[in-house]
């Protein structure tokens, strides 16, 4: 059979347009069509002729569709059309997969030399580059400058250094529990970088 007169090409009759409207009010009254473009489907629907012109009408519009148009017996896509005479696909390229073995492994940095941007080592646990400023000068700075919030403008947390600076350190408690936390676990930088040891 050919395309021309396919089942898709078929003419239909008065029960498939009514069964097309009755699907129509069904989306209209459900809300999923507005009152302009229901009538426009409509008016569609009762000038349709083939099963193609009604199976546009649901396109964009999920079930209830009329039973005519069951997923089997009108296709919603247009065929491809065959290619023009003398028409050469492309070649496909083969695909080769990188190459492994130790001859192509990336050897590690030589020993003895920082990482580049990295001139204090490397977090192992976050891949971060350590700071440039080191815990245990900042901690002691915290524990007899505290007051005055050395410790943390060392660190360049100057927020925190001028609430220190304004209340004697929290009357000295807060200056010496920031230095026990920073000679213990260290903490971070203005920029986010644990400080080295």
């Amino acid at each position: 059979m050919s395309e021309a007169f396919g089942p898709e090409h078929q003419r239909i009759g008065n029960q498939q347009r009514e069964e097309a409207i009755t699907a129509l009010n069904d989306h209209f009254a459900m809300a999923r069509l507005d009152i302009g473009e229901y009538q426009e489907r409509v008016n569609r629907a009762s000038n349709a002729q083939t099963y193609v012109e009604l199976a546009e009408l649901f396109r964009d519009l999920p079930q209830p569709h009329p039973p005519f148009l069951a997923p089997n017996s009108v296709p919603f896509t247009a065929v491809p059309p065959p290619p023009p005479p003398g028409y050469v696909p492309p070649p496909t390229q083969a695909y080769y997969p990188p190459p492994t073995g130790a001859q192509y492994a990336v050897p590690p940095p030589p020993m003895g030399y920082p990482a580049p941007g990295a001139p204090f080592g490397v977090d192992p646990y976050t891949g971060i580059p350590y700071s440039d400023k080191s815990k245990i000068v900042a901690g002691l700075l915290q524990l007899f400058l505290g007051g005055f919030g050395i410790g943390r403008f060392y660190t360049g947390h100057t927020g925190i250094a001028i609430a220190q600076l304004l209340t004697c350190g929290g009357c000295g408690i807060w200056a010496l529990v920031d230095a026990i936390i920073l000679l213990v676990s260290g903490g971070t930088d203005a920029h986010g970088r644990r400080l080295r040891d």
